[in-house]
């Protein structure tokens, strides 16, 4: 889905010159010609960048700027000035400005301020998402829940957060049972309180007692001190058991004793301690299953079962797929310092009818590699190979090699079907360059569907120029792409 620009000015002219900038690179433009109308605009949602005249009638610019700054508006925004005085600049910029260019400025620094306010916009998201990490804090409103299946989990999730009552999250591996754990701990009174998350099945046969519930100095050989256990750590908070299918069964008859009496025994020690721990616990097992082959006791099933929630699979719940898949370019984006747009309409189709056996963890690692991978704009078909089942094809071509009177691009010997580009003309004589440039350029346009940073990079130029030479010689790219 392409980036949305609001551009804010009262002169149509202005308006109609940079709306014809912006889609020409790719941006959906929306347009107001007055203060009030952007910011009605803005309330309704779906601006990514705001460019904003300084000089309007009735709300002017800066009046803009202070109503986002007030409202808490995030939108970055560009201002446009005709009157380019340091005391008008530095007021806006003051006021929250992300950048401004003098009118009229050139297509190339339109659009590189827009491509930098972005660029900084999924950095600072980027941050605030990796603090509330750190932090313990992301919930319910942090998480991608468009599908029915996973609206009925946040559902859940919010009611039992209410509550200290046990609850059990069931999925496959990879859906995401600790995000919802994370979610519902936020969502609770024990919010800033420790939230302590424990892989059963991650830890030695030999060291799950110790690890759960701490030991005494010289209790066994290696105890060179005394260790608080995961059940003192989460004391007052929350206590995560992921994996709790994979805990052996001489554990849970201790773990079992420690949630009904709520108190834990060091190993080594005389004294049982008392704790505060409300248990979310997890597992991509069948429970009822694993009791009737008595690899997991009864008893203990019925105190962790008492408020299920089970997670549905990725292929459960495609809607949310579109979705996820720019989350995690935004991220990549920001983790990475690329500046990959969106995947590919065809890409996103491709995508959503996978059915995914790794769920989301799956399918973040994907794009990951694909956002590593992608040379263009939009993620390709070829940057996941894996799923696609082909190696990227046009990307991979040699340049293309001058044979006889005509330049034309080669796949395994044999023209690819598209006309050739000539350098001869009809008496025999050589063309001029302006002539075949031209031709050569919007055969490349042509070849690579428009994708014009694989066009600029086997062509040998840079970006700023081929589109300076696109628009002197008139060239159609929204055609190519199209086609």
């Amino acid at each position: 889905m392409a980036k949305t620009v609001l551009i804010v000015d009262d002169d149509p002219t202005q308006r109609r010159l940079l709306q014809a900038v912006l889609e020409k690179q790719g941006f959906e433009v929306a347009s107001a010609d007055s203060g009030e109308a952007a910011m009605d605009m803005l309330a309704r949602g779906g601006v990514d960048v705001m460019l904003l005249d300084l000089v309007m009638p009735g709300m002017d610019g800066m009046d803009v700027l202070e109503a986002v700054q007030r409202k808490g508006i995030e939108t970055p925004v560009i201002v446009l000035t005709a009157h380019g005085g340091i005391e008008t600049v530095v007021a806006a910029m003051r006021s929250g400005a992300a950048d401004f260019f003098i009118k009229p400025a050139s297509p190339e620094r339109i659009t590189v301020s827009v491509r930098n306010a972005l660029k900084m916009q999924t950095l600072t998201g980027e941050v605030k998402r990796l603090k509330k990490t750190a932090g313990g804090s992301l919930g319910f409103e942090d998480m991608i829940a468009g599908a029915p299946a996973m609206r009925q989990v946040v559902r859940l999730g919010q009611r039992a957060a209410a509550s200290s009552i046990p609850i059990l999250i069931t999925g496959e591996s990879g859906v995401g049972k600790e995000l919802v754990a994370g979610a519902i701990r936020a969502a609770s009174e024990r919010a800033d309180k420790p939230f302590v998350a424990v892989n059963c099945g991650a830890i030695p046969a030999n060291l799950v007692e110790s690890t759960l519930f701490g030991h005494e100095k010289g209790s066994f050989t290696g105890a060179t001190g005394k260790h608080m256990g995961k059940f003192q750590e989460a004391d007052g908070g929350t206590l995560f058991l992921d994996e709790i299918g994979e805990l052996p069964l001489d554990m849970q008859v201790k773990l079992l004793r420690a949630l009904q009496e709520g108190e834990v025994d060091p190993v080594g020690s005389n004294r049982p301690v008392k704790v505060d721990v409300r248990i979310i616990s997890a597992t991509n097992r069948d429970l009822t299953q694993e009791v009737a082959a008595g690899r997991f006791r009864e008893d203990l099933f019925y105190r962790l079962n008492v408020f299920p929630i089970e997670v549905p699979s990725l292929r459960s719940r495609k809607e949310d797929v579109p979705a996820l898949v720019r989350h995690f370019i935004t991220r990549f984006n920001a983790q990475e310092n690329r500046s990959v747009v969106d995947a590919a309409s065809e890409t996103m189709a491709m995508l959503t009818a996978f059915d995914w056996p790794g769920n989301v963890r799956q399918l973040e690692n994907t794009v990951f590699r694909a956002v590593v991978l992608c040379e263009g704009d939009y993620l390709s078909p070829g940057d996941f190979p894996q799923i696609s089942g082909v190696m990227p094809d046009l990307a991979d071509l040699p340049p293309p090699p001058l044979t006889g009177n005509t330049m034309a691009f080669e796949h395994g010997g044999e023209t690819s079907g598209l006309p050739p580009v000539p350098i001869m003309d009809e008496g025999g004589h050589l063309r001029p360059l302006e002539s075949i440039e031209r031709d050569l350029i919007e055969f490349a346009i042509e070849t690579y569907a428009g994708r014009m940073a694989e066009v600029a990079r086997r062509l040998g130029l840079g970006r700023s120029t081929l589109y300076r030479k696109v628009r002197e010689y008139d060239l159609d790219v929204d055609q190519a792409r199209t086609a």
